[in-house]
């Protein structure tokens, strides 16, 4: 498969001679670089605009046949400068297109400043191109190459590498959830991820219906026994860690390529946005890249299950009876909650083969949590107070924010069968998406276990601080990069 390629680039430089376009940065004390304190143009167009140094103000000034650009860069000592600093070089970036530059330079001076502000930039310059034919050059992003000025470049590269590699996996996890069903189903998705993956070293194996089925994998097989394209599960092995039988840490990711709801099917309207019901497996891809490419000094494992949920004469009906990998038997009441039906599988699998430190499952699971947090935040289930307070650290670090919801008994009595060991949506109205994590609960085997639930930020249909509008987010590659790197690297 092709993959969708970027027209965009960073560099560092030592001077801005050779932009078309300057930019600086201005905070809210207003103190301007000395190059251009004696300058009464450029006083001048500051008094007539009223630019005050805030977060998203830009002026343009024209100075003969130069043209320079003051960026409001707002608080001079902000709380979480790095996330800060990230979101102000998305501004940029941003506006500059908004201006039509082609090539422009931002004098940044500081190495760390300039690679974050370019991780930024990079971040909010993602498109999605590759099926245009007609598009005019003036309906394209025009900003093509973005350079830091930096005293000392090669420190600010060495500084961006690992930051580049980050982008570059989040990348591949926006064009994976963008790509239409007919192009990314269970095969061609899998075989890609191989593709990638195995480029940097990784390990990467594919298990088809027949091998799935030996396994006695009747749950996640039972959701994609409807469609005409066979039900994979990939499983991805990095060992960074110095010592390579290390206990690897592990994370499991739903990948329904395209969910029509099955037998009990959604309504037509909004149903195209089910080809981005894979976004928490991509993102577990993506992670996988990002280690690799970063050489994490760490052992980890991806697991993903990969499906259609597709309405077809053998079709998976409302009150029929699996059995998972684990033994236990499902009553499926409903065939649109089937998310939870191949995480059963993945889980249970990841747990029983590789005995990991935790799992980490990523889902676009439920509806629900995106009533309850909108697009703001992901949902946090977790069985363990450690890795839940690790996590929502690292997604307020990277500015991927989760918020963590309650499970007990009570919950996971309400998806109790009356004719299995357990069903697979509750018996009770609410509370859907903490009833989600207890079905999920139950095929982790005692693991330390975390769950998100990202149904509300896979897709952004308004515009973020990384993240332009109407494009997948990658959500969860650089959060669970951090949890990484903050916690479980040599």
């Amino acid at each position: 498969m092709e993959m969708n390629k970027q027209a965009f680039e960073v560099k560092f430089q030592p001077n801005s001679a050779k932009s078309q376009t300057v930019v600086y940065l201005v905070n809210e004390k207003m103190k301007l670089p000395k190059e251009l304190q004696a300058n009464p143009q450029v006083k001048g167009a500051i008094d007539q605009s009223k630019f005050d140094g805030k977060r998203k103000k830009f002026i343009t000034i024209y100075l003969g046949t130069s043209r320079i650009v003051l960026a409001g860069a707002g608080e001079e000592k902000p709380n979480n400068a790095e996330k800060y600093t990230r979101e102000i070089g998305a501004d940029i970036q941003q506006y500059l297109n908004g201006i039509r530059a082609i090539n422009a330079s931002v004098v940044a001076d500081d190495a760390t400043l300039a690679a974050n502000m370019a991780y930024g930039a990079l971040l909010k310059s993602y498109t999605f191109m590759k099926y245009f034919t007609k598009k005019k050059d003036e309906e394209k992003p025009s900003l093509k190459i973005l350079s830091f000025s930096v005293v000392n470049e090669k420190q600010a590269r060495e500084k961006f590498a690992p930051l580049k590699a980050i982008a570059d996996s989040i990348f591949l996890a926006r064009n994976y959830v963008t790509e239409p069903p007919n192009v990314i189903y269970p095969e061609s998705y899998a075989n890609s991820i191989k593709a990638e993956l195995s480029k940097l070293g990784i390990k990467v194996e594919i298990l088809g219906e027949a091998e799935m089925k030996k396994l006695g994998m009747g749950s996640l097989l039972g959701v994609g026994q409807g469609s005409e394209r066979e039900s994979k599960m990939v499983i991805m092995q990095y060992n960074g860690s110095k010592n390579k039988k290390e206990t690897p840490v592990a994370f499991v990711g739903k990948g329904v390529c395209f969910d029509t709801g099955g037998i009990s099917i959604k309504p037509s309207d909004g149903m195209e946005d089910m080809k981005y019901d894979m976004g928490g497996s991509a993102a577990v891809v993506g992670l996988m890249h990002a280690l690799a490419s970063r050489k994490a000094k760490v052992n980890a494992v991806g697991v993903v299950g990969l499906v259609e949920n597709m309405p077809d004469g053998n079709a998976q009906r409302p009150s029929d009876i699996v059995t998972s990998m684990s033994g236990q038997t499902i009553e499926v009441l409903n065939t649109d909650a089937e998310g939870r039906l191949v995480l059963a599988d993945a889980l249970w699998y990841c747990q029983d083969r590789f005995n990991p430190k935790f799992m980490i499952d990523l889902a676009t699971l439920t509806g629900a949590v995106v009533i309850a947090l909108g697009q703001h935040k992901a949902g946090l289930m977790s069985n363990d107070d450690q890795l839940a307070d690790q996590l929502y650290n690292a997604g307020e670090q990277v500015g991927e924010h989760l918020w963590r919801l309650p499970l007990g008994e009570e919950y996971d009595r309400q998806i109790d069968s009356k004719i299995a060991d357990v069903q697979n949506i509750s018996n009770m109205k609410g509370a859907g998406t903490i009833t989600a994590a207890q079905f999920l609960k139950r095929f982790v085997n005692d693991k330390k276990w975390a769950h998100l639930d990202i149904a509300g930020m896979a897709w952004a249909t308004k515009d973020k601080p990384l993240v332009p509008t109407n494009v997948a987010t990658g959500f969860g590659v650089q959060l669970l990069d951090r949890l990484v790197a903050n916690h479980y690297e040599d």
